[in-house]
């Protein structure tokens, strides 16, 4: 065979352990426990989403390690967003971002809300119950693009902890504990926009 048909045959070869070689590393990257590495939760992106405007594969960032509150029942509400600049809470109109929820119906009584915040920007959990015919997703924001938290039943805003705080930060995760009656509640993130941006889903309560 010719020196220059060997060539040839080479190049595809490299290519092909090149790329096999960076797959293999970038799952290695990826798997194992949460950042912190002790008791508590992380996830590695977004799971199942809610009615927002976000689709489950959207990428998001996983959630630091947090001692995780012991309750008989968990519901799960996955804050994302695809917004890698700017500070805070900040967010303009058209940024993507959702809001999940797992189980998205339970039974009625006490229920722990973990609010993981798997995005970039800081975040907040809101829980308002739903009128009947009520449409999640269809309040109107003020000038200032927040959400009215009138009637709220409960918030996770604080990092690491329960109830309410300056927010949930990139990378961590809040919760709160609250008992629903039967009917249909929708959980929010009432920060400038976020709503706007598609943070919104709904839990039911049988």
């Amino acid at each position: 065979m010719s020196r220059h048909c060997s060539r040839v045959l080479l190049l595809p070869a490299v290519l092909l352990t090149l790329t096999l070689t960076l797959t293999l590393t970038g799952c290695a990257a990826t798997a194992g426990s949460s950042p912190g590495g002790g008791a508590g939760f992380g996830m590695a992106g977004p799971g199942p989403m809610g009615t927002g405007m976000m689709d489950s594969g959207t990428g998001g960032r996983a959630s630091a390690s947090c001692a995780e509150p012991a309750a008989a029942g968990t519901v799960r509400v996955q804050l994302t967003d695809m917004g890698m600049s700017g500070d805070g809470a900040t967010a303009s109109r058209g940024m993507v971002m959702g809001l999940g929820v797992a189980p998205a119906v339970i039974a009625h009584g006490p229920v722990t809300l973990v609010a993981e915040n798997l995005g970039y920007r800081v975040h907040e959990m809101v829980v308002l119950p739903l009128a009947a015919g009520e449409l999640v997703g269809a309040r109107i924001p003020d000038a200032e693009g927040k959400v009215d938290e009138t009637g709220s039943l409960g918030e996770a805003s604080a990092a690491c902890a329960a109830d309410t705080g300056d927010g949930i930060p990139a990378g961590s995760a809040g919760w709160t504990t609250v008992t629903l009656a039967p009917g249909r509640y929708e959980l929010l993130c009432a920060l400038e926009n976020h709503y706007a941006d598609g943070m919104f889903g709904e839990l039911t309560v049988t």
